[in-house]
Parts: C-alpha cells; structure tokens; sequence
C-alpha cells in the first residue's frame, strides 16, 4: 500500500513537472512572438520617420524626373526675393513676412507626420537662441493644417521650439514650391536680411550645414536690431 503510495505520489510529481515545463515552453514561445511583432513594428515605424522625400507620381520624360530631385528643387527659389505672406498662428495672431524686415529669416514647411521635419526642429530652436542677437527668426509653417491645430501644437511642444507656428492657407506652398506645392519636406528658405533668399534646402541636411546657411543670412546685409515680433 505504501509503496503503491510512493508510486502515485512520484506520478503525481512528474506529471506536475512535465506540465510546469510545457506551460513554459508555451509562454516562452508567446513571449518571443509578441517580442518578434513588437521588434516589427518599432521597424516599420522607425522607416516611416525616415521617409524624407514625397515624390508624387507624374508622367514625363527622363529630363522631367531629374527636375523634380531634391538637388534640382533646391534651385528654383535661390537669389530670388522670398515671396510674401501673411499666416495665423496657432493662437490666431496675424504674421507677416514683411514684419521681420531687415532680419534674417528661416522659412521652414514641416508637418506633424514628417520624421526629419522633427529632427531639425530643436536645432532651429537653439539657433535662433544662439543668433538671437543678430536679429535671427525662424518660422515653422505647417504643411498638414488638416491634421489639426491641437496635433500641430501638441508637436511644436514636443520638440520644444517656441518661434512662430503659422497654418499655411494652401497658396504660401505653391508660391515657394512651384505649381503643384511642395514635393519635399522638410523644405528651409534662407532669407537674407534683403529679403532675398540665400539658400534653399529640400529635406534634412546636418547641424553644420544648417548653421552655415544661418550664418550666411546673419552676415549679408546691416546688422539688424534684434527684437521681438
């Protein structure tokens, strides 16, 4: 009897054990697909953010395609004067081009959705701190009104830039961007203290080449008194 006992009680004992390691083998396996899907889609997410260039489909010639490079974008607008605008901010104020005459501007199109648009932002927001000085001013004009103003402010405070966030009207991206709007973004005018646009960047460039380029618009020109809006 006792050693019927013993049997049973050994049973007992390896039944238990064999299902404890099938129930781990079981959360293991889960374990390492959910980590698998998990890994997955920080990917896709992480190769989305990356997506710099928005080239829209167009029929045409070889010569067409090459007009619409980044490179060949980045031409168009250089050594003309910055066409003028008059936007809203998030909060509604009225701003205009024109208030910040004699100052060297950077117009920037970014938009919520835009992974390099929010790579560049806080280094627009040192800079300006940086050449504040020399008069500098940045402004952000949100390519994607649509997205909404709580998504676009929700953004602007997440990178941590405080200079203008104005909501573009649909015609301000033509006007810098050609008849069809912006191809690229982010998209950065350089404008000099002339109101003449120095330099023009599609997509994102380094730290050190954004600070050339400001540099380049402090320096042409008089030096312009800083001051607010």
């Amino acid at each position: 009897m006792a050693r019927s006992l013993r049997r049973k009680d050994s049973y007992v004992k390896r039944s238990g054990l064999i299902f404890g390691v099938m129930v781990g083998g079981i959360a293991l396996l889960l374990w390492a697909g959910w980590h698998n899907l998990r890994e997955r889609r920080l990917a896709m997410q992480q190769a989305q953010e990356n997506h710099v260039v928005l080239v829209p489909e167009k029929a045409g010639s070889a010569a067409q395609a090459d007009s619409q490079s980044p490179e060949a974008e980045a031409m168009q607008m250089r050594g003309k004067v910055a066409p003028a605008f008059t936007l809203a901010t998030l909060d509604g104020k009225k701003v205009s081009l024109s208030d910040y005459k004699g100052r060297p501007v950077l117009v920037n199109f970014w938009a919520t959705w835009c992974g390099p648009c929010k790579v560049e932002m806080p280094w627009f927001e040192e800079f300006r701190k940086q050449y504040a000085a020399q008069g500098f001013e940045v402004l952000g004009l949100a390519d994607d009104v649509d997205a909404g103003k709580d998504a676009i402010a929700k953004v602007a405070q997440k990178t941590g830039v405080t200079y203008p966030i104005l909501l573009t009207d649909g015609k301000i991206q033509k006007a810098y961007g050609g008849p069809d709007g912006m191809d690229y973004l982010p998209m950065s005018f350089y404008v000099d203290k002339n109101g003449v646009i120095v330099e023009e960047t599609a997509g994102l460039g380094s730290k050190d080449e954004i600070e050339a380029h400001i540099k380049k618009i402090v320096a042409s020109g008089a030096t312009a008194a800083a001051g607010g809006q």
